[in-house]
């Protein structure tokens, strides 16, 4: 247990999102220009999933210094073209699709089963240029970083996987369907990661297959835990005010591939995290409710966590629907196809849109969102006295009475 003298032990978990990940990019911004100038990454554990894994690896390659690892996301997220993720090419997405349909038709005889609807081949590229790997460590043995995760999806076990790079103290954990696994982290750990089921094709990894990291981790906090955060920030990529339901007159729709598409990554990637937030938010009622020297066995080894909670201020599927049209043609065809004539993608654009008119607006909200908690947050990563749960007004109405300032 960390001493009463100790500064908390702060985390970073960034969730996964697809093009959204961008906010996550603003909200660092924010964070980086909070701090002094030459100030070191100040989050001892990093842990990310899908595409905030890329995030967190980034950081953690360039601990030494968050403004240099900020100035470079934000130079990458903020000049994104979809090409540069997938290929967009009209042959490309001719062929895709009419691999889908040869295989439906024919039973995968002749032309096999397809891996993917979309090929990631150029953000492989793309991040073998750009991710210095070996850095990660480098930072780990300076001192600057205690430990980074990545998470991902084994198809074969049915396992949550958090391949983590630590210093020498960290240990690996076993749970039911979840383990974290000591390893030295490089490509195939990033694009295992942000392997989007259907989407993007899955990556073998020692022997076993692996998707986004989203699907089996019901518990998105649990490898900040294990590695030793007593601290949590969080960046979500997701607006929570409710859809308004149809007016009771109008005949109900079915709902399009790409409506029922959107909804399922929307799920993936953050209903699981607010089941987190609202567990951990119990255990700390119960470990605070109780005086240290009355603490039994059962709870005695147990340590409440602080949580902040960051999310967008606004619908990110308003956003990317202002951006649709600079979707390339091909894309924008497919999405046509999945979805008919209804504007019912939109949830699927928002996480498909790699374009710079929509990431740098998303950079840009990230940026204004943080701010407006900009003494809230800078309390909470500099390790100042903080309420045990900082979250947006709908959380705090939602966990009711669970949690105590």
């Amino acid at each position: 247990m960390k001493c009463a003298n100790e500064s908390p032990r702060v985390a970073l978990v960034l969730p996964g999102g697809g093009a959204r990940g961008a906010f996550q990019v603003g909200v660092l911004k924010a964070i980086a220009e909070l701090l002094p100038k030459a100030a070191r990454n100040p989050f001892a554990v990093l842990s990310g999933t899908s595409a905030g894994a890329i995030n967190a690896v980034v950081l953690a390659s360039k601990a030494q210094r968050i403004r240099h690892a900020v100035a470079e996301l934000e130079h990458v997220w903020g000049n994104f073209r979809c090409h540069q993720v997938y290929r967009t090419d009209h042959a490309t997405m001719l062929k895709s699709s009419l691999h889908w349909m040869a295989s439906i038709v024919l039973g995968g005889f002749l032309v096999g089963a397809p891996k993917s609807l979309l090929d990631n081949s150029p953000l492989r590229a793309l991040l073998s240029r750009n991710v210095r790997f070996p850095r990660i460590q480098d930072a780990i043995d300076r001192g600057y970083l205690a430990a980074v995760s990545v998470t991902a999806a084994g198809y074969s076990t049915a396992r949550s996987v958090s391949f983590f790079q630590a210093a020498d103290d960290k240990q690996g954990w076993a749970r039911t369907r979840r383990v974290g696994v000591r390893a030295e982290l490089h490509l195939d750990h990033l694009m295992a990661s942000i392997a989007v089921p259907m989407i993007f094709p899955p990556v073998q990894i020692d022997g076993e297959y692996f998707g986004d990291g989203a699907m089996r981790q019901a518990t998105p906090l649990s490898p900040a835990i294990h590695l030793g955060a007593d601290r949590i920030l969080v960046i979500g990529i997701r607006d929570e005010t409710a859809d308004k339901p149809p007016p009771k007159d109008s005949p109900p729709s079915a709902p399009s591939f790409a409506q029922i598409a959107g909804y399922m990554l929307d799920t993936l990637f953050m209903d699981g995290l607010y089941s987190d937030i609202e567990r951990m938010a119990r255990i700390n009622q119960l470990i605070d409710s109780v005086d240290a020297e009355h603490r039994g066995a059962s709870i005695a080894d147990m340590q409440a966590i602080d949580t902040m909670l960051v999310v967008p201020s606004q619908d990110l599927r308003v956003i990317a629907t202002r951006h649709r049209r600079d979707l390339p043609v091909a894309l924008r065809a497919l999405l046509r196809g999945l979805s008919g004539r209804r504007p019912s993608e939109n949830r699927l654009l928002s996480f498909l849109l790699f374009e710079q008119s929509y990431t740098r607006e998303l950079i840009d909200l990230g940026y204004r969102d943080a701010m407006k908690v900009k003494d809230q947050l800078l309390a909470f990563v500099s390790g100042a006295a903080v309420p045990r749960l900082f979250a947006p007004d709908w959380i705090q109405r939602d966990l009711g009475s669970l949690h105590r300032q």
